[in-house]
């Protein structure tokens, strides 16, 4: 019989090797070319789709595949903007969440074409931005996702961006991942998410999450965004 150390070693090495599949997509969405100008947003997120197929044997998401680019990138998740045709300098993001093996990955990140200073430094805000929240986190051993998200907001104003995004985070695992938390808000890097990040599901098993940043450069117009495991990390 396994114990509980070792299940959850597997159940880590699961998650970890799920966003390394992700990370890999990414990758392979950006060496093909497949962000590109003149192409729609819908395109990219159907090429997507169809790359994890070929290179991982999965079309399944658990959500929604999400491209944005130029104007739309200042919608939140939440957000159905119109099929937008990516532009020759345009900011574009991907947030994407395949299943591989039943394992939930999430994973976002931002990607500029041409040298637009603005759309630069904000691309380039993003991971330390994250890294930043992750500090946070780790100095915090009984954080909530209510104030882990009152810190992103705050430190977002203080660095000079929006964030408009209603959560900051989630609970990530065996699909569907809705079904550990046990309440909707406790699910959710979000205001009112009171109870401690570091607990266990109601199954006993430990509870791990994704840290997401959306951040809105106003004056220009254009978003950002960066998301990926928070809690675990590859081993060195």
């Amino acid at each position: 019989m396994e114990t509980l150390d070792v299940v959850e070693a597997e159940r880590v090495s699961a998650l970890l090797s799920a966003e390394a599949n992700a990370v890999a997509l990414f990758d392979e969405v950006v060496a093909r070319g497949i962000i590109a100008p003149g192409v729609r947003e819908s395109v990219v997120s159907d090429a997507v789709r169809d790359l994890a197929d070929e290179m991982f044997g999965t079309r399944r998401f658990w959500h929604k595949r999400i491209v944005r680019s130029g104007i739309n990138t200042l919608e939140p998740y939440s957000a159905n903007p119109p099929d937008r045709l990516i532009g020759a300098d345009d900011i574009c993001f991907l947030d994407f969440g395949p299943i591989f093996a039943e394992w939930e990955a999430d994973f976002g990140r931002t990607y500029v074409l041409g040298d637009d200073p603005a759309k630069l430094a904000l691309r380039d805000a993003l991971e330390p931005f994250w890294e930043q929240g992750r500090a946070y986190f780790d100095a915090h051993p009984d954080i909530t996702g209510d104030q882990l998200y009152t810190w992103v907001a705050e430190q977002a104003a203080e660095q000079g961006w929006e964030l408009t995004a209603e959560i900051a985070g989630h609970l990530v695992g065996e699909f569907p991942h809705k079904q550990i938390s046990g309440t909707e808000v406790a699910s959710y890097v979000a205001a009112g998410s009171t109870p401690p990040m570091r607990r266990l599901d109601p199954k006993g098993r430990i509870c791990h999450w994704i840290l997401e940043i959306h951040l809105v450069d106003r004056a220009n117009n254009i978003g950002g965004f960066f998301e990926q495991l928070l809690d675990i990390r590859p081993a060195v």
